[in-house]
């Protein structure tokens, strides 16, 4: 008996703990819920990274803003403001007497006096080209790209080529100022410069009104020796009224080939390019070109004083270069370079002419001719004969008065604008609020 009892406690000692069998499908489960919350866990850690990185490397290692580019105004002595028009006749001078005529012995002396030999003509056209060539490298190429596929699913890309010129320097881009009219579907656009060395760019802003656009190339991929060749310009002056006749120098591509060079002389300035909130001097000349030429117009102080522009030729000065007074175009290009939307009002003027005023009593001001259909300025009620006399707190002499005035405001700025209207017992004066506006590329 005992001995039973102490089998039976020798058995039960020799029993083992068996565990417990695995649940696969569980184990399963929880490896994918493992697995799926570590990528959970990597994308927000990603995410996070990605959206602080800017932050914390701009604390650690900020980044300079670009410097404000700034165009002084220059103001030629024979400039004609609209001031100036309204006269004292007290302050008038005596017209002076003219001047006895030269017999044409005298005549035929200066004449003689005045001709040059060959090496003279040799050493004009030298000094000539080194002017242009001072200028000639701070002309560049751009280029828009644009990829297409063909009939047979290949895919291919096409050029056109616009010349530019560089206008400013913010310390981290180099801006470039082109007419992009004709490249405006682009896929890409790339810059070639006077080296021959090509840079990736961007279009920084466009003026949808007359289709010329700031184009920056971070100088922090371009080569020390293209940024030191590429010189900021010197812009002149289009303001004068005594441009008719001066020597002048088309340069980039004024023949429609690249690097192309020509002489000759501005034989006008007196017709505009009357556009939306803009009126531009249209300088012409007796340089034979291509119809398709771009580039600038200098003088002989190697400054701009025209952007080459054969858009508003006549139909039968087609191929005689033309261009767009710098002066008119500074306060745009200012704008564009510091990235400022040009603010759109939508009407087209004149001044208001001493004649005018005296014998039909029309008050002194920016005259409004025209206004575009569903402009900010149709919209708030003004209408074809008002004459705008005040635009936020600036007082308006002329049209020209009224565009620097609007350059002063952005997009979704609400302005007060004063303006003159006639009615039956003559001009009232009236004020209205536009709200302005961003005008679509055409």
């Amino acid at each position: 008996m005992e001995e039973n009892r102490n089998q039976n406690n020798s058995d039960f000692m020799r029993e083992t703990i068996k565990q417990r069998p695995l649940n696969k499908k569980k184990l399963i489960r929880r490896t994918l819920v493992t697995a799926a919350m570590a990528v959970v866990f990597g994308l927000v850690a990603c995410f996070t990274f990605l959206l602080l990185e800017p932050v914390i490397s701009n604390r650690l290692y900020p980044e300079e803003e670009p410097d404000t580019v700034v165009f002084v105004e220059e103001v030629e002595e024979n400039e004609i403001l609209p001031e100036d028009m309204i006269v004292d006749e007290s302050q008038m001078q005596p017209e002076p007497t003219e001047a006895p005529a030269l017999e044409d012995e005298q005549i035929a002396q200066v004449l003689s006096e005045m001709k040059l030999g060959t090496e003279d003509y040799l050493s004009l056209i030298n000094d000539l080209n080194t002017v242009a060539t001072q200028v000639q490298n701070s002309i560049v190429s751009v280029v828009g790209v644009t990829s297409d596929v063909g009939w047979l699913d290949n895919v291919y890309e096409s050029e056109g080529v616009v010349s530019g010129v560089v206008v400013a320097d913010n310390g981290r881009e180099l801006l470039i100022l082109a007419n992009i009219n004709s490249i405006r579907d682009a896929d890409s656009l790339k810059v070639a410069f006077a080296d021959d060395l090509e840079y990736e760019a961007f279009i920084k802003k466009k003026d949808n009104n007359t289709g010329y656009a700031i184009i920056a190339i971070p100088k922090s991929v371009m080569k020390d020796t293209t940024i030191h060749m590429a010189k900021v310009v010197s812009l002149g002056s289009s303001a004068s009224i005594n441009l008719v006749g001066i020597p002048v120098i088309a340069l980039g591509r004024p023949v429609g080939m690249e690097d192309s060079m020509c002489y000759g002389n501005i034989t006008s300035v007196g017709n505009s390019i009357r556009l939306s909130d803009s009126n531009y001097k249209f300088l012409t000349t007796d340089i034979y070109g291509s119809t398709n030429a771009s580039g600038v117009v200098i003088n002989l102080k190697g400054q701009v004083i025209g952007m080459i522009d054969m858009s508003y030729n006549a139909p039968d000065m087609q191929n005689m270069i033309s261009a767009i007074g710098i002066t008119e175009l500074k306060r745009v290009v200012e704008n564009l370079s510091n990235d400022k939307n040009i603010a759109y009002f939508g009407v087209y003027g004149a001044d208001v002419t001493k004649e005018a005023n005296e014998e039909s009593n029309v008050p002194f001001g920016a005259y409004i001719t025209e206004i575009d259909m569903d402009a900010p300025a149709m919209n708030a009620g003004i209408q074809s004969g008002d004459v705008i006399i005040r635009m936020g707190n600036a007082e308006i002499a002329g049209y020209q008065d009224m565009v620097r005035a609007l350059l002063e405001y952005k997009p979704e700025d609400t302005v007060n604008v004063g303006l003159m209207r006639q009615g039956p017992e003559g001009y009232t004066e009236m004020e209205v609020s536009v709200e302005l506006g961003l005008k679509s590329d055409q």
